[in-house]
Order: structure tokens, then C-alpha cells, then sequence
């Protein structure tokens, strides 16, 4: 039968503690409860009720010196099992309790008295956290952090430097007790082991070493050909999906194909130019035709016209009605803001894949503008335009002379060249690579804009021919 650990009598008690506080300074809050007996010497039995006392004193040496009725401190919670929080500090009734750090969010006996049962206050294990002082982590003056094993990270902090300096070495204390153990006289650590209500040591530092052994244990053989071949039964499976996947795409059908059942419809918005027209059979897109016209119809006095957005949802709403190729109405009550009209012709040149100003011509428009001479200047313009591609040109030339006609009425609508050349000039030609000055692109940009439309009639001739 096993003997029951005992203590030695009261006298040998006082000359081991003194002998621990001449080799140690940490020896002095040593309790009889943590020594261990010398296994040689004849024990007498201990009575229960002082061994229950000695529990209770050892219960009571391993708080540390601070007032267990808490004290109000602020707190922010910025780490929470390693993922990243929201810094909110709360003035939150602290209370520290052996290995434990308690939150309330008032004092402890308003919060017991409160709290519901089965629900615990918010807690902090202090076994293998780690403390410090932390000047980075906010912007407030006394702030230490306290990080746990679990990954949680807590910042504390008291406008009064004594207050918190207080629970920093506290909370260290308790820290450095938890993590590391205490020092024995023989030079071993004695690390405490918690066990409902009784509590063991651990009599050899090897037994620790041991443990560790056990966890550092390197695979065996056998789950590491698991790993092998199901990594290579998984490199299996991604090669049987590359494969399905391969036959899948081949037997899609053409887009052609689509297209010619009636499944896929070419959109109007994002079509190419040349595209579009020869599609609906016409050498100006019909749509843009349909805008002019209505714009001419009854928004030439428009205050502030192409430079005022509509709104952008009703834009899009009409636009999908355009792709849709769904019967139009531009005169429709939900088309009663001119502005939505010319917000969606603007986005119509926006989204060519290929600007109305063809990528092969931006140069030469460039060079063309640098011209000083004005006549010179005219019929290089000129030239480039009768260049174009029929359904630019067409375009083009319907486009110009409607903005001058917009011009006509610039008392009323307050749009002069230079604005009108603002809101086109990055609409109607952009290079094909950003890989110049963008703000010297623009500055050209506005500038072709604006001599064709005030040189219109010379640039594209008349508008009947």
C-alpha cells in the first residue's frame, strides 16, 4: 500500500525555509504545503483537518498580493485566436485570481449578484501567456498587452501610472509562477499540476524531458506513406478534373454556332463598330441615330447638356433593353430626363472595343493638331477623316455636326466648345497603349475635338452630302 505524503514536523519546516531564503530570494513565498518530505525520515500521519488547511494556505500563497475585489481598468481586445479585432476599449472591474484574469463590467459583487447561471465572466488564462509594456499598439499613455497561448491579445491600460504598474507586476508575477514553475533548493523545477481540489508536484526534472520525448516523436514509417499516397491519389483526382474538364470545352458548341440557334444575341452596347453596322445593315448605329434625334427633338436647351450625368441605374436600364433588342421608345415617360438619353450614347462610345477614332489613326490626329498653320492644320484633318472606315466616318460626321447644333443653342444650355470637347475628347479616341503621358493624351484629345467641331463644315463638308 502506497504511503500517504505527509509533511515534516513544524521544526523542520521553519529550518527548511530558512535554508531556501540564504540559497534563493525566490524561496520566500514557499508554503509547507509545497515542500517535499524527505522520504527516509518516519512520517507522523497528518491529521485531515490540517491538511486541509495546509491546502488552503497553499491556495492562498499562489495569488498574488493584489486586492481580489478587482479594481475598474480599460481594456481592448485586439487579438482573437489570432484573427485581428476591432480596438474597443470598455471600462471593464478587473479582478485577478490565482492563474485567472476576470472582466466584469462592473464590480465583482454587482456582477455575481447579476450574473445568470450557467454563464461565466469573460477570463484570461495566464498559464504560458506572455506580458509587456506596449507604446505601439495605441496611442494612449500606460498600456501593457497581455498574449495567451490560445492566440487572444489583450491591451490594459489606467491614466494612473501607479494603478497599472500595480497590475503589470502582478499579472507578471502570476505569469512567471504559471509558465515556469517554481525553483526547488536541488536546482529542478517543480512544475504544479491542478487536479479537482488536490495538487501533485512532479519530483524529478527528467520526467518533463521524457514527456517532451514522447511529443517530439518523429513519424513512423507508415504515416508517412499515408501522406505519400494520398498525395499522389490526390494528384490523381486534380489530372481525372483537368481531363473531364478538357472533354467538356471540346464538345461545347461555337459561339457561331450559338448565335445561329438563338441562344446568344449580339449585344449593341460593346459591339465593334463594323460589326454593329453590318449586322443592322446601316452605316451609323441606330441607336446613336435615335439619341441625336431626340436630343435634337427637345433637349438643345437642356441646361448643361452632355455635361450633366443622368442617373445611372435608368442608364443601365435602358441599356438593357437596348441589348436586348427590345422595341424603343426614347419618348417613353421613363425617358423623360434628357440626360439619361445622353448619359447612354456617351456610355455606347465608351464601351467600343475600339474607339470611334480608330487606334491605328491616333498619331496621325495628334501630329495633324500640332500643325500651327490653319489651313495646313484643316486639310490634314481632313485627309485622316476621309481615311476612316465608312461607319466612323458616317458616324463621325453625324455625331460633329449635331454638337455644333448644340453650340448654336449655348445661351440656353450654357455648353460652349471647350466644354463640349471636355466631355468627348476621352469618349471618342484614346490610344491603344497608356504607355505615353495620360495628361498629354487628354490635352490632345480636347484639342481634336474641339477644331473639328469649330471647323466642322470644312472637315466633313456639308450635312446633307
Amino acid at each position: 500500500m502506497q504511503k500517504p505524503l505527509v509533511l515534516p514536523p513544524q521544526g523542520a519546516v521553519a529550518m527548511r525555509i530558512r535554508n531556501a531564503t540564504n540559497n534563493s530570494g525566490e524561496r520566500l513565498s514557499q508554503t509547507k504545503s509545497m515542500i517535499i518530505p524527505d522520504l527516509d525520515t518516519p512520517q507522523k500521519p497528518l491529521n485531515r483537518h490540517r491538511r486541509n488547511q495546509s491546502q488552503h494556505n497553499a491556495g492562498q500563497s499562489l495569488q498574488v498580493h493584489v486586492n481580489l475585489e478587482g479594481e475598474y481598468l480599460n481594456k481592448a481586445k485586439i487579438l482573437e485566436g489570432g484573427k485581428k479585432q476591432r480596438k474597443n476599449w470598455t471600462l471593464t472591474w478587473v479582478v485577478l485570481s490565482s492563474s485567472e484574469l476576470h472582466f466584469y463590467k462592473e464590480s465583482k459583487q454587482e456582477a455575481v449578484a447579476n450574473l445568470k447561471p450557467g454563464c461565466k465572466p469573460d477570463g484570461v488564462d495566464l498559464c504560458g501567456a506572455f506580458i509587456e509594456w506596449t507604446s505601439d499598439k495605441s496611442s494612449r499613455k500606460n498600456v501593457f498587452q497581455i498574449t495567451t497561448k490560445s492566440g487572444d491579445e489583450f491591451l490594459l491600460q489606467s491614466d494612473d501610472y501607479g494603478t497599472i504598474k500595480k497590475w503589470h507586476d502582478a499579472i507578471k508575477k502570476a505569469v512567471d509562477r504559471w509558465s515556469s514553475g517554481d525553483t526547488r533548493p536541488g536546482g529542478g523545477k517543480a512544475s504544479l499540476v491542478r487536479s479537482n481540489s488536490s495538487e501533485c508536484l512532479q519530483r524529478r526534472a527528467g520526467d518533463s524531458t521524457k514527456v517532451k520525448g514522447k511529443e517530439s516523436k518523429p513519424e513512423n514509417r507508415r504515416s508517412l506513406m499515408f501522406k505519400l499516397n494520398y498525395s499522389a491519389s490526390d494528384s490523381a483526382d486534380k489530372n481525372g478534373v483537368k481531363n473531364r474538364l478538357k472533354k467538356f470545352i471540346s464538345r461545347r458548341p461555337s459561339m457561331k454556332t450559338l448565335q445561329e440557334k438563338g441562344l446568344i444575341k449580339d449585344c449593341v452596347f460593346g459591339c465593334h463598330m463594323l460589326t454593329l453596322c453590318q449586322r443592322e445593315g446601316t452605316t451609323v448605329p441606330k441607336f446613336v441615330r435615335m439619341c441625336v434625334e431626340e436630343v435634337e427633338k427637345r433637349g438643345l436647351e437642356a441646361d448643361g447638356i452632355y455635361r450633366v450625368s443622368g442617373n445611372l441605374s435608368t442608364i443601365q436600364k435602358l441599356r438593357f433593353i437596348v441589348d436586348q433588342e427590345e422595341e424603343l421608345n426614347l419618348g417613353d415617360s421613363q425617358w423623360e430626363d434628357i440626360h439619361v438619353i445622353t448619359g447612354a450614347l456617351k456610355l455606347f462610345f465608351r464601351e467600343l472595343p475600339e474607339p470611334l477614332f480608330p487606334f491605328r489613326f491616333f498619331d496621325s490626329f495628334v501630329e495633324a493638331i500640332k500643325i500651327k498653320e490653319q489651313k495646313q492644320k484643316i486639310q490634314a484633318l481632313k485627309k485622316l477623316v476621309h481615311q476612316l472606315p465608312k461607319p466612323n466616318h458616317n458616324t463621325m460626321k453625324l455625331l460633329f455636326h449635331h454638337l455644333q447644333r448644340v453650340l448654336t443653342k449655348s445661351r440656353q444650355n450654357l455648353m460652349s466648345s471647350q466644354g463640349v470637347s471636355i466631355v468627348f475628347g476621352p469618349t471618342l479616341l484614346w490610344p491603344e497603349l497608356d504607355g505615353g503621358n495620360m495628361a498629354v493624351n487628354m490635352v490632345y484629345q480636347n484639342q481634336i475635338v474641339e477644331f473639328m467641331l469649330i471647323e466642322c463644315v470644312e472637315i466633313f463638308g456639308p450635312e446633307g452630302k
